[in-house]
């Protein structure tokens, strides 16, 4: 489970290829998710970043996580 810090950089950091770049990961649809789920997330960070969202909205906790989005 990531600490307080990493979920804070995994909500706000932005997609940064595909359809959805520019996004932050918070706010990917749950279907690209688990879409990516699927297909396997990419290696490194960014999938680890990704898979951790996809576990978030799977659960419906992303409503409580809103205010840890920055502008």
């Amino acid at each position: 489970m990531p600490d307080a810090a990493a979920l804070k950089q995994a909500i706000n950091q932005t997609m940064p290829f595909g359809k959805y770049a520019g996004r932050k990961l918070i706010q990917l649809p749950e279907p690209y998710l688990v879409w990516f789920a699927k297909q396997g997330f990419p290696v490194g960070k960014l999938g680890e970043q990704l898979a951790l969202m996809y576990e978030i909205k799977l659960n419906g906790m992303e409503g409580m996580l809103t205010p840890l989005i920055e502008d």
